[in-house]
């Protein structure tokens, strides 16, 4: 929102939050970063390409013509058209730099490299389990 469009709104916004209001929840759904993307296959222009150091999904503006392939083509819901200029909304990392990251105060959204969330995970599960093994008495 604020980088592309230099104002907030979620009508530009290139991540969408699902809000679940009884239980108080904002569950941010971002670009998942597809390794075979498919909305860059469906692109009959190829106006869409994926920039090989962040791994996001680039925009030629110039190219788009607005057909909304990408927006059909995105299982996950992540790609729209912008509502003023008719061209593909997509999540591009903000060069490198997501803007979403720096604006959730919760900390909800995270940058981090592919891989490195799910083995943070994966490491605290090991510690926890080596820790209860002490608790028990075990020998870990």
């Amino acid at each position: 929102m604020l980088y592309h469009e230099r104002r907030f709104g979620t009508a530009t916004a290139r991540i969408h939050v699902s809000k679940v209001e009884p239980l108080g929840i904002d569950c941010p759904h971002v670009c998942r970063l597809c390794w075979r993307a498919p909305c860059i296959a469906a692109c009959p222009i190829g106006a869409l390409q994926k920039d090989e150091r962040t791994g996001a999904v680039l925009l030629g503006v110039e190219e788009c013509i607005g057909c909304s392939a990408c927006v059909d083509a995105c299982p996950f819901g992540m790609a729209a058209l912008h509502p003023e200029s008719g061209l593909a909304l997509i999540c591009d990392l903000c060069g490198g730099d997501p803007a979403c990251v720096k604006r959730c105060a919760t900390g909800a959204i995270a940058y981090e490299e592919t891989g490195a969330a799910a083995q943070a995970k994966r490491d605290r599960l090991v510690a926890r389990a080596h820790q209860e093994a002490l608790n028990a008495g075990g020998e870990g």
